[in-house]
């Protein structure tokens, strides 16, 4: 499993814990114990708003990888991608993306589908006008 973090950690955490694998999560900079080789991106943050650096070291994310992202929120699909970016330049191969809210209205989800991997949400919003969140179905 792979995340951004802070706020991918508990959710990643808690998946990765119920499917018996390994979570790994992307650092947002860059602390002086890891290593000089890493696979950094850049992603705009829809929650910082301001563009992110997302790096992991080689040691943990390797080319024979099967990787399942996990975030909290599924919105604009920036930070997903940069992890599919992460993962893609460990020569990795992502096999599902996950998140436990997806604003449906912000287009994140058709921005990903070309991956062709299948993406789930736990609960989907349609609308957050008026002052009022609008879940589907």
């Amino acid at each position: 499993v792979l995340t951004a973090e802070i706020s991918g950690i508990a959710p990643a955490l808690t998946t990765a814990g119920h499917l018996g694998i390994p979570v790994v999560y992307a650092r947002k900079s860059k602390p002086i114990t890891m290593p000089d080789q890493i696979f950094l991106t850049l992603a705009p943050s829809h929650t910082k708003g301001r563009t992110v650096e997302l790096i992991v070291s080689p040691e943990y994310l390797g080319a024979t990888e099967r990787i399942l992202i996990i975030d909290d929120f599924l919105a604009t699909g920036q930070t997903i991608m940069g992890l599919v970016r992460l993962a893609q330049a460990a020569g990795a191969r992502v096999v599902g993306i996950g998140a436990l809210v997806e604003k449906i209205f912000e287009g994140g989800r058709s921005m990903l589908a070309p991956l062709g991997v299948p993406i789930e949400a736990l609960a989907t919003i349609t609308d957050m006008g008026d002052g009022k969140i609008v879940f589907a179905d």
